[in-house]
């Protein structure tokens, strides 16, 4: 048997979950992918679905379920990898490009938003790189401390299997989330954008582990993918 699925795209807007200056993680959760493989990780993905503590980013995804493609794109000789991201806003069709800053740890990313002045962790919880992604990203603002969790499931294509499906709602109940809350993006048809928008950003200070806690919680099963 595989063991449990549980995985994590990716602009955290806004925060809502203060923690007192550390998010509570379950110490049965694995953070990152074994042995993450970053070259098998580029290319094409679809965001899927969507969940967050953060109340702004829910209310402004319920507004607008869309599916978000996403093109990864590395550099080999670079420290960094970009991710350009293709979906419907307002009727039309918008693309923004935002560069993620690679860290020591392998599967885990980061950037820094600057309009919300946000640190942003992310990390490749479990993918199998050529059908899905579940990731977690882990948001704290400056100077508010406030934190934010949000889970996403990303795709090679635009649906996934039901057992798919199952793990990533493993996750995000293993995260303190409700199901119910899951946000699945619609396909609105294909969209061509016009003029490339870019996230500003800023290298990294990768000193952000001391501020991740775990509780202990039993381990779910959730099966064979």
């Amino acid at each position: 048997m595989q063991r449990a699925v549980i995985l994590v795209s990716v602009l955290v807007l806004g925060s809502a979950w203060t923690l007192q200056g550390a998010h509570v993680l379950p110490e049965s959760l694995t953070l990152t992918q074994e042995n993450f493989d970053l070259s098998r990780f580029m290319g094409q993905w679809y965001e899927l679905a969507v969940v967050s503590t953060c109340p702004h980013y829910m209310k402004r995804k319920r507004g607008n379920p869309v599916i978000v493609a996403l093109e990864l794109q590395h550099v080999a000789s670079e420290s960094n990898f970009t991710m350009t991201a293709t979906s419907f806003r307002n009727d039309s069709c918008k693309q923004t490009s935002t560069d993620y800053a690679l860290t020591n740890t392998p599967g885990r990313f980061f950037h820094h938003i600057a309009r919300f002045g946000a640190d942003v962790d992310t990390y490749v919880v479990h993918t199998n790189y050529d059908e899905y992604a579940m990731m977690l990203l882990l948001s704290i603002e400056k100077p508010s401390g406030n934190e934010t969790t949000t889970a996403k499931l990303y795709s090679r294509t635009m649906d996934v299997t039901p057992a798919v499906m199952d793990n990533y709602k493993t996750l995000v109940r293993q995260l303190g989330m409700s199901n119910g809350a899951i946000i699945m993006n619609q396909n609105k048809g294909e969209c061509v954008p016009g003029d490339l928008e870019t996230e500003p950003t800023t290298q990294p200070q990768i000193s952000v582990t001391k501020r991740l806690k775990r509780k202990v919680v039993p381990a779910v099963n959730s099966g064979n993918i």
